[in-house]
């Protein structure tokens, strides 16, 4: 699609809904269906939270066909401001050299792409005002070397069901140390946590139902039930991975992903969230086996150092297994460790 037809009123006046594609990770894929209206409310609220005016510039560098980058797109219609597209391949040093001819005051990025600008040591030019990271947790180290290079990144925490955000940080959060959570709550939602610690959301720009299998099924009532697990702190909100992720080793309960954040802290910056992926591998003994799996281009002597500091201290059920360094690592649009496809490649003896 092309991003301008976007900021015209005639796309947006006409009835017909958007979808989005889910990965299927929980299930079958299958289409995420939104009202426009869902899309401009959220749109709104995020535009009323950063404090977007029609003075501003959303610069869009993230894929339309997923919830984050048409939000990106909505909010600029939604405040009558300037919209601009990267439209090339990703390349650190292409943004920036954007931003500044095209002066993006707001955009929207993921962790992936965050590092990509720390790791080649770029500033901030002096027009972008706030970047909302989504898609993922951007971690601490990769987030405060980011703002000490001037890059004003907020965390943020959204699904498509959401028709974006559901949690961003304030940009007063920006005189602070950047920590990737608590997160607090944009005031159109209403969240709160089932009995197993699962997020519930309830808000005026909540999806309007799935279609799988070609067939449409509407939303079933004025909540949502989520598959992650968060802690809600009043209304500031801490995400703590995906239900569907916990596996179970030698009868124990374990969360790769929570492996993963504390390989990323042990690691003192050396391992970025996103970098790769504690994958649980089928085993006849032990029900599952954790891998680590990274791109083969890593910084193979800080893995090591890492993974010697995890194992010192991690029980018997946490250890994890050899890494396995990848020369084609597999990822989704957003940069995304795809996990299924890293399980495939698991050598086998």
């Amino acid at each position: 699609m092309d991003p301008t037809l976007l900021t015209s009123a005639a796309y947006w006046a006409a009835p017909a809904d958007v979808s989005f594609a889910t990965s299927g990770s929980s299930g079958a894929p299958k289409q995420v269906v939104i009202s426009k209206a869902a899309l401009l409310t959220s749109a709104a609220a995020v535009n009323t939270h950063l404090g977007v005016t029609a003075d501003a510039c959303w610069g869009l560098a993230l894929p339309l066909n997923h919830v984050g980058g048409f939000g990106v797109a909505a909010r600029a219609y939604a405040a009558g401001c300037r919209l601009v597209h990267f439209g090339k391949r990703w390349d650190a040093r292409l943004f920036q050299g954007w931003l500044v001819q095209d002066r993006v005051s707001h955009t929207s990025l993921v962790p992936t792409q965050v590092h990509d600008l720390v790791a080649a040591g770029l500033a901030c030019p002096a027009s972008l005002v706030a970047i909302v990271v989504g898609g993922g947790q951007l971690d601490a180290a990769t987030g405060q070397a980011a703002r000490a290079l001037g890059w004003p990144v907020l965390a943020s925490y959204g699904m498509t069901e959401a028709a974006s955000q559901i949690a961003t940080q304030s940009p007063a959060a920006l005189r602070d140390l950047y920590q990737p959570a608590p997160i607090p709550l944009l005031p159109i939602w209403q969240a709160r946590t089932a009995a197993d610690g699962l997020l519930q959301i309830s808000g005026p720009a909540l999806f309007a139902g799935y279609v799988s299998e070609g067939k449409f099924a509407p939303r079933a009532g004025e909540w949502h039930l989520t598959s992650d697990r968060v802690l809600l702190e009043g209304r500031n909100l801490t995400p703590l991975g995906r239900a569907d992720s916990l596996v179970k080793i030698l009868g124990e309960l374990v969360d790769p992903e929570a492996i993963e954040r504390e390989l990323v802290v042990l690691s003192g910056g050396g391992i970025t969230l996103g970098s790769f992926a504690v994958v649980p591998i089928p085993d006849e003994r032990a029900g599952f086996i954790l891998i680590p799996f990274f791109p083969i281009t890593a910084d193979l002597p800080a893995i090591e150092r890492t993974l010697a500091a995890y194992h010192s201290q991690a029980l018997g059920y946490r250890r994890l297994g050899r890494p396995v360094m990848l020369e084609d690592f597999p990822r989704g649009d957003l940069g995304k460790p795809r996990r299924a496809q890293l399980a495939a490649q698991f050598p086998r003896p």
